[in-house]
């Protein structure tokens, strides 16, 4: 270890503003080794400031016992591949003998000294995992030399908006000088890796009394013996510059001068909405060719006071200068440039679908320009990041999960441009580097290594009656192969129910820690009632803004009114029941129409009919009558659909549990009906067993129908599995005979 680093002051900040500071004296004297370490990092992630999701790594060099002889050995603990500091657990660390570690320096010096620099810096990645200590199976990152060769025993290694501002700028290394003085040492960039690695160490030696080094174009290290110290020197840093910023940001006039200053207005949230409204499916449609995306709008205060700015075009143009950043965004935005006072969506679609073509072939000639021998094949060349003034941007990944940190990491960009253009010039990271990074043979190999997408993934699916029975059923079936769920009922509070239950299954996905609809996770809760067309347009409209369209609905929805005695059912309640089981299945089908059509993508319609669409029972006329016209409404739609959208439907038996159409009430009622004995004061539970059992019997397997057994059946008709399945009933009777084609 070096000895200069215990010499080094503490932070001369202790009163942060820019920055928080979370760690608790209390909380940390609990902990020992690498849980403290752990302790850290979430601390530090916590913050968005301090670094993004996803991004930045710590370290700890800790003394750990050998696991077969018990000889102490020092060990490096670094934050691994993958993984985010804010909810990282020990699982996320890898460790790593740091004595081995350092002996790859002269396995490095060797294969370099023979001319294979590029490949020698591959090779050390492959050689990290015979390093390994006590077969940890956490890949190592990619900066673990950065970590290993600076010789203090804690490392901090972020990407703060306010120093990657700094090392963004043509003048980064004056800057540097000038903000930190001695305490901070200065390196050009350099792609991540052992070459940097040793670059850190020997800026080290050369400047005893630095703890921290800027890194041109990428963010900082920084470092002490002490833990609670290093966090703490960390902050400073970022807590300096960022005051360094905000002073010059005043004296150029603050966010009325920002960006050049403003060229256009932000549309008021009403017509920004529409607006968005009237091009996100067709948009999706469009950035959706070669794999389906999901959308996430971002229209805050910042990123509108950047797209309505002059300075705009000519900062989207150059692109992100962080690694970290344009892995995610690609090497540029599209921005479009469209006067949003004029209010012409119409013109906006058209400048839109242009910019597209534009985007395409610049992305291809930025790839022929930049590739090397090996470079994989090029990649999607649609954009991840669209800019609109007056609108605001749309971001796009395979999940909702992945288009909001997309949002996330644009907007630190945005931020980065806004504290460079403060104190000197922003540029970017050159184009051949950025491409050198992004079709790493690392990175695509890190991208093969991922799972394999689940059969529902990039797919946004609508369940209308998601709030009990059927509908929850089939939801919580769905999420589970991937797709993300929108449920719908005409009780709020019962689809919030419903996907509350998936995101507490599931989690709201990396990022998403804000609110309102743009920052959902794998499931929201809407109202419609399926009888208004108006209140079926303003959900699917809230569905677009969520994820940029949908891709499959299910109508689990349905009433049933029983006739009385006499057979009589009252006028209102055979109108209310075609409403619901009839009308209100032909008005969601025709407003989603308009939808799957902008985007241009196949889809699918599953409707809910019923066994006693052709099975008449006594007691049950509005019901049956209704049931077996939307069994023809199944087929009516399948050919007003096709060929983009597969319409069909699943006829269940009767459906006892779990079902919102058989209330204790109705329950009693049947029981009595059919001579099943009962006591009144028996639990609800036990009655509906024993109507469930009854209707059972009637059947050939002799097993209750369920709800789960239903959702099975909607996961077969939006699946590929029957992807050539149209205008057909799927019955799940458990074998009524009576339903027997005839």
């Amino acid at each position: 270890m070096g000895s200069s680093h215990t010499k080094a002051r503490p932070p001369a900040t202790q009163s942060f503003h820019h920055v928080h500071n979370l760690w608790n004296d209390a909380e940390a004297a609990k902990l020992r080794g690498v849980d403290r370490l752990v302790y850290r990092s979430n601390k530090l992630g916590a913050d968005l400031r301090i670094t993004n999701t996803g991004g930045g790594n710590t370290s700890s060099k800790l003394r750990e016992a050998d696991p077969l002889s018990g000889r102490p050995v020092e060990v490096l603990w670094v934050k691994g591949s993958g993984g985010d500091l804010r909810t990282s657990t020990r699982e996320n660390f890898s460790s790593l003998d740091q004595k081995k570690l350092m002996g790859l320096q002269a396995v490095y010096a060797r294969r370099r000294d023979k001319g294979l620099k590029s490949r020698a810096e591959d090779d050390m990645v492959d050689a990290y995992p015979h390093t390994t200590f006590n077969l940890n199976p956490r890949a190592s990152s990619i900066d673990t030399p950065l970590h290993s060769f600076i010789g203090a025993r804690h490392v901090d290694h972020m990407h703060p908006n306010a120093i990657i501002a700094i090392a963004a700028t043509r003048r980064c290394a004056v800057l540097t000088k000038e903000i930190f003085g001695h305490e901070m040492a200065y390196v050009p960039w350099l792609r991540p890796g052992f070459e940097l690695g040793l670059a850190m160490q020997s800026l080290v030696r050369k400047h005893p009394k630095a703890t921290a080094i800027m890194m041109g174009q990428h963010g900082f290290i920084s470092w002490d013996n002490d833990d609670k110290k290093c966090y703490l020197r960390t902050l400073d840093f970022i807590e300096r510059a960022a005051a360094y910023i905000e002073q010059k940001y005043a004296l150029k006039g603050g966010d009325v001068r920002a960006f050049g200053g403003a060229k256009h207005t932000a549309l008021p949230p009403a017509q920004r909405h529409a607006t968005l409204v009237s091009i996100l499916p067709w948009l999706r449609g469009q950035v959706s060719q070669h794999k389906r995306l999901i959308g996430t709008v971002q229209d805050d205060e910042k990123i509108l006071r950047f797209v309505n700015s002059r300075d705009a075009a000519r900062l989207a143009a150059l692109g992100t200068s962080c690694p970290d950043h344009f892995l995610r965004t690609k090497i540029k935005p599209l921005y479009v440039d469209w006067n949003p006072q004029t209010g012409d969506a119409a013109a906006l679609k058209a400048k839109l679908a242009a910019g597209l073509v534009q985007y395409r072939k610049d992305y291809a000639a930025y790839y022929n320009k930049c590739k090397r021998a090996d470079s994989p094949p090029m990649r999607d060349a649609n954009p991840t990041v669209i800019l609109i003034p007056g609108c605001g941007m749309i971001a796009w990944g395979r999940d909702k999960s992945e288009s909001r940190v997309t949002a996330e990491f644009y907007t630190c960009a945005v931020e980065v441009m806004r504290g460079a253009e403060a104190i000197d010039t922003y540029v970017a990271l050159p184009q051949q580097e950025a491409f050198d990074i992004e079709y790493w043979r690392l990175e695509e190999a890190k991208l093969r290594r991922m799972p394999a997408e689940k059969e529902l993934a990039r797919q946004v699916v609508i369940v209308i009656g998601a709030g009990s029975g059927i509908g929850r059923e089939t939801a919580l079936r769905l999420v589970k192969e991937g797709a993300h769920i929108v449920c719908v009922d005409v009780n709020l509070d019962a689809a919030r129910a419903t996907a509350k239950e998936i995101t507490d299954r599931h989690g709201v996905g990396i990022g998403l820690a804000g609110s309102g609809i743009s920052n959902c996770g794998p499931a929201i809760a809407l109202a419609c009632n399926i009888t208004d067309r108006q209140s079926v347009r303003a959900m699917l409209d809230q569905v677009a803004l969520a994820y940029g369209g949908f891709d499959a609905l299910c109508v689990t929805a349905g009433v049933f009114w029983p006739s009385d005695a006499t057979g009589h059912i009252p006028d209102d309640k055979w109108a209310f029941t075609f409403g619901v089981n009839v009308t209100g299945s032909y008005v969601v089908a025709d407003e989603a129409a308009r939808t799957w059509r902008e985007q241009g993508l196949t889809g699918n319609l599953v409707l809910t009919t019923s066994a006693n669409a052709v099975v008449p029972k006594k007691g049950s006329l509005a019901y049956d009558c209704s049931k077996a016209a939307a069994n023809h409404l199944v087929r009516e739609l399948a050919m007003e659909l096709a060929p983009l959208v597969r319409v069909n439907g699943v006829a269940p038996a009767t459906v006892v549990q779990g079902s919102a159409m058989f209330p204790r009430d109705r329950v009693l009622g049947s029981l009595a009906k059919y001579n099943i004995a009962f006591a009144e004061n028996e639990p609800t539970e036990v009655l509906v067993r024993k109507l469930a059992q009854f209707y059972a019997d009637r059947t050939l397997t002799k097993s209750p129908i369920t709800p789960a057994d239903q959702a099975e059946a909607y996961f077969l008709l939006i699946s590929q599995r029957l992807s050539k399945t149209t205008g057909q009933i799927l019955t799940v009777d458990g074998g009524l005979h009576e339903a027997f084609m005839r």
